[in-house]
């Protein structure tokens, strides 16, 4: 029979992960982020809660991932003149790792930075051309313990 992983015997360690990923724009939706114009309000903040609450929801979105106590995230944006770069840092004690949390929140944060300046995105056509979400990875994985 298949599921979950039966985590059951392992034994609690402290476990870090980081993921990173990047979103490109236009130079009309930098300029916006960066003046802090974008109609739907702070761009970083929002995303920075995003990040978040997706990592909390991780379990929810992913079949197989387990509920697991979070104890730390950290999320931080670094500006790249024509896109904005993510990174989110997730910790935890727990049995398994907390590297699919660290990307969820990564993707949630860029998704609702996309979703905040579309407008600012779209040509006549309705389309985005030149906006794109890439680089999406895990830069480190850390068991201690």
């Amino acid at each position: 029979m298949k599921g979950m992983v039966d985590i059951s015997e392992k034994k609690v360690v402290s476990r870090t992960a980081s993921a990173s990923g990047r979103i490109m724009l236009g130079e009309g939706s930098m300029e916006a982020v960066q003046s802090g114009n974008v109609r739907k309000g702070d761009v970083y903040q929002s995303a920075r809660i995003s990040a978040i609450q997706a990592v909390k929801a991780t379990p929810s979105i992913l079949a197989f991932c387990h509920p697991i106590p979070i104890e730390s995230v950290e999320v931080g944006f670094e500006d790249l003149g024509d896109g904005i770069r993510c990174e989110c840092i997730v910790r935890a004690n727990y049995k398994t790792g907390v590297e699919m949390e660290a990307l969820v929140g990564v993707s949630a944060a860029l998704l609702t930075i996309w979703d905040m300046v579309k407008y600012l995105e779209k040509d006549e056509d309705g389309q985005y051309p030149s906006t794109r979400i890439e680089d999406i990875r895990v830069e480190e994985k850390r068991k201690e313990g």
